[in-house]
């Protein structure tokens, strides 16, 4: 019980600045006299769009509340604020599929959101849970991403297949497909360039690597997940978007939700490329990545 308290204090002191720009407006709402108006109405869409969360899936959370509260003969604004909550917690409700053994995690995203400090906290996780795990070190375009993974690999006391700097990403994979093959292992993790500057490349990168996969380990499920980092708001988007089309993607990382995020970007990403949010990030420590709980990560918006 207390470690929940405890993620949940560090969800909710992450998603401060969130918080911060909603105060004023839901503690007025959540006045039992405060009738339900367009003022109303107009307040909790700024306050949304404030959260990051984007003009459009706001609007959609408010007309889905306005409907709600028709229906229900909603008369004041406590009973507003907790419908809009569970509105909330639905849009971010997308099917996961359950995960099956033995399984490969292709790890993409730009450089800077903590996508190799994510691989070593999934590692460490995954292990956590008694699963044999294997790193895989295929960006080999950027300086040191080796090395970097290198130290997370021993942190973690697993294996790590990685080449020269320059190497073909393709065959790093093929390296590491085969090393958990020989050795039995239950997840490989992939580390992959998130070079989206030029996504031509990006894309036939991903592809190859796919198709090593399918070909030499058609018996193993293939996640791809998107690390996005939360403090860079709507521009988290405009990544989801480029990666979903180079690369395809069905989870999402939300990482440094312990700083100074909005956080409401995990609405507009859920909503459009309608994925789940996966595991999100609330400290540098390795107990920090956390599996995403919608109702948690509202309760926090709001709290």
């Amino acid at each position: 019980m207390s470690e929940k308290k405890g993620l949940f204090s560090r969800l909710k002191d992450g998603l401060f600045k969130s918080r911060q720009q909603m105060a004023q407006v839901m503690d007025d709402a959540v006045r039992e006299d405060r009738t339900i108006d367009e003022d109303l109405y107009d307040e909790f869409l700024d306050a949304l769009i404030l959260s990051d969360m984007g003009a459009k899936c706001a609007q959609e959370a408010i007309d889905a509340l306005r409907k709600v509260v028709a229906e229900k003969k909603l008369k004041n604004g406590a009973q507003a604020k907790e419908e809009l909550k569970s509105i909330l917690v639905g849009m971010l409700d997308v099917h996961k599929e359950p995960l099956r053994w033995p399984m490969v995690t292709l790890v993409v995203g730009v450089n800077g959101v903590g996508k190799t400090t994510t691989i070593g906290k999934l590692a460490l996780r995954f292990q956590g849970l008694g699963r044999t795990i294997i790193l895989c070190a295929a960006d080999t375009f950027r300086a040191a991403a080796a090395e970097q993974l290198t130290v997370w690999a021993e942190r973690a006391r697993c294996p790590i297949v990685k080449h020269k700097e320059g190497a073909d990403p393709a065959g790093v994979v093929f390296d590491g497909v085969k090393a958990a093959k020989a050795q039995h292992a239950d997840l490989l993790i992939v580390d992959t360039a998130g070079r989206l500057h030029n996504k031509k490349n990006l894309m036939e990168e991903m592809e190859k690597m796919r198709r090593v996969i399918d070909r030499e380990y058609p018996e193993a499920m293939v996640r791809c997940l998107l690390v996005v980092d939360a403090t860079t708001g709507q521009n988290g988007l405009q990544q989801a978007r480029a990666f979903r089309e180079a690369a395809g993607i069905n989870g999402i990382v939300l990482t440094k939700l312990d700083g100074t995020a909005k956080g409401g970007i995990a609405f507009g990403i859920v909503q459009e490329l309608q994925v789940p949010v996966m595991y999100v990030g609330v400290g540098e420590g390795i107990e920090d990545l956390q599996a995403f709980d919608a109702k948690e990560f509202v309760d926090a918006l709001f709290d």
